[in-house]
């Protein structure tokens, strides 16, 4: 529930692009083109240094807690995205709507799954398995997603550029982290902290980017603060009808309570840390990807906040 430095970092890293937008914009002094690729590759590098393939085999046996996590990750949350499509044209901007559709094609969480699910007292072996496999399927799955419905809204997005961005930028420092874990799995997990702290902060340049260069192209001229309390009122509208959905679908499959709590707090989870990343390559220079990437900022804190509620809830429980 405490308001971490990272969480103040992004309100940090926005401010920061209202006031000096320039040094963060197409052609400044950070050279932002070059920077966020790079940044980019920074932070897959350290997520394949620390996602362990040893996950995947601890959980794999129960099929059903996983095909629930991953259909409500990679189904259902983007079919309540069409549907909020269609629903909120006449008074949802399109560039917010367009984030909206990518907050819910985004895969899992990793860390604060599987935080969350140990606090509440959950099966952890499935919360491992379910946030590794669901952060590689997004690799694949998100930029699926994304060229289907920008094609369908007379945005047609060129899928090859984007899977070689992808393949370069993501799945390559993805496999290059991977093979390194044999050498630097003891010092990455000795020195976890400090890792951790280099991620946050490439994502937090990686905001400012985003959002300097929609403010000095003027696009926010034309929202108030009226956007940023819309996607907030619809973005806990969206966490209480995916929790629903995972509550009653678990107690229909007649999962276990262990089960059951993975499967909520996994299911209902969008990762900011890759989906910042993520949208540099697939919407590139995109003058507007800082509101595309306002509705997954306030989901972030949204799903952190209820999530830790819900797991002291559960961690009382006899």
């Amino acid at each position: 529930m405490k308001f971490d430095w990272f969480l103040k970092g992004m309100i940090a890293a926005v401010v920061l692009a209202f006031v000096f937008p320039e040094p963060g914009s197409q052609g400044g002094f950070l050279h932002p083109e070059v920077l966020n690729k790079l940044g980019i590759a920074l932070v897959f590098y350290l997520n394949g240094l620390s996602l362990s393939m040893a996950s995947l085999r601890q959980g794999v046996s129960r099929w059903r807690v996983h095909v629930l996590i991953q259909t409500s990750t990679f189904l259902v949350f983007p079919l309540l995205g069409l549907g909020l499509m269609q629903v909120g044209q006449r008074w949802i901007s399109p560039d917010v709507l367009l984030g909206y559709f990518y907050l819910c094609a985004l895969p899992s969480t990793v860390s604060s799954s599987v935080a969350l699910t140990v606090a509440a007292r959950g099966n952890v072996p499935v919360a491992l398995f379910n946030a590794t496999l669901s952060a590689l399927m997004g690799v694949v799955l998100t930029p699926l997603w994304m060229a289907w419905v920008m094609g369908h809204e007379g945005q047609p997005l060129d899928v090859w550029p984007v899977v070689v961005d992808l393949l370069m930028w993501v799945v390559l420092p993805l496999i290059v982290g991977q093979l390194s874990r044999p050498w630097l799995n003891q010092w990455a997990a000795r020195h976890k902290g400090q890792i951790q702290v280099v991620d946050r902060l490439t994502i937090l340049t990686l905001v400012y980017t985003s959002f300097s260069d929609s403010v000095q192209q003027g696009i926010w001229h034309q929202y108030g603060a009226g956007v940023l309390i819309q996607t907030l009122v619809v973005s806990c509208v969206l966490f209480f009808l995916i929790y629903q959905f995972m509550q009653f679908s678990a107690r229909l499959m007649h999962l276990s309570e262990e089960d059951r709590i993975a499967a909520v707090l996994c299911g209902s989870k969008k990762t900011l840390a890759s989906g910042v990343p993520m949208a540099h390559l697939i919407f590139g220079a995109n003058p507007a990807l800082g509101l595309i990437l306002i509705p997954i900022m306030l989901y972030h804190p949204l799903q952190l906040a209820v999530g830790g509620l819900l797991s002291q809830r559960w961690a009382s429980r006899r």
